[in-house]
């Protein structure tokens, strides 16, 4: 019987000990910028199906909040239109950071008014949603600039 081997490595087509666990950084830069994305789009699908759709088509469970809270049809709507503007800004390039501030802000109302008028129940939610939209607005805070540009701009 003959005896199979298979060819050994060369020295130069080894990785080096220094190179195997590293990586350039445009590769962590282009990851990072992917995970990034995909947590805006996540974030955009929250706040457009599951936090405005409800308030925007009058659903009973979000009726019944803003009833509680005296605001009626008008104040679920008026919310409900802001969320879905954050939900379509975030997924638009230039008002990504502008997007995740405001929702920031509504989140920081949506935890004040759950402790005032809601005893607190449900309150670690807006809270937990402002890391990812503070996340997001200092890391594209390059894009504000970009806006700025845009809105001084004479045609």
């Amino acid at each position: 019987m003959a005896e199979i081997t298979a060819p050994l490595p060369s020295a130069s087509s080894a990785p080096s000990a220094a190179s195997a666990g590293s990586e350039t950084p445009t590769a962590g830069r282009r990851r990072a910028r992917i995970a990034l994305r995909g947590l805006e789009v996540l974030l955009a699908l929250f706040y457009g199906i599951a936090s405005a759709l409800p308030k925007l088509i009058a659903h009973p469970s979000a009726a019944e909040g803003f009833d509680k809270l005296g605001w009626g049809d008008t104040g679920m709507y008026a919310i409900g239109v802001l969320e879905l503007a954050g939900a379509v800004a975030l997924l638009v390039p230039v008002l990504r950071s502008v997007a995740a501030v405001s929702l920031g802000a509504l989140m920081v109302g949506a935890f004040v008014v759950t402790i005032v008028a809601f005893d607190g129940q449900n309150a670690a939610t807006p809270l937990i949603l402002l890391v990812p939209l503070g996340l997001i607005a200092w890391a594209r805070r390059d894009s504000v600039k970009d806006l700025a540009r845009l809105v001084r701009r004479t045609p």
